[in-house]
C-alpha cells in the first residue's frame, strides 16, 4: 500500500469512534522502516486552529480498512 492510498484514509480512534483526521506525512528512518505516521487532526482543517498534528506508531494501527485505519491508544 502507497502511503497516497493511507493519506485518503480517516484515522478513526476504537475506543469512542471520534474521527482523529488524516495521515499527511510519514517519518521514515535510516533503514527504510516507518517510525509513525504524521495525522492532521480534523478540527484543524475546519476551523485553522492550533497545531493540529500528532503521531501514530505501526503498533497504534489494529485495522486498515476501505475508507478507514482503525487506531487504539491515541493519547
Amino acid at each position: 500500500m502507497n502511503l497516497s492510498e493511507l493519506q485518503r484514509k480517516d484515522v478513526i480512534n476504537m475506543e469512542n469512534g471520534k474521527r482523529l483526521g488524516r495521515i499527511i506525512d510519514a517519518e521514515i528512518n535510516e533503514k527504510g522502516t516507518i517510525e509513525f505516521f504524521v495525522v492532521m487532526d480534523h478540527k484543524f482543517w475546519r476551523f485553522w486552529k492550533s497545531n493540529g498534528e500528532f503521531n501514530i506508531t505501526i503498533n497504534q494501527i489494529k485495522k486498515i480498512g476501505t475508507d478507514v485505519i482503525l487506531v487504539d491508544q491515541i493519547i
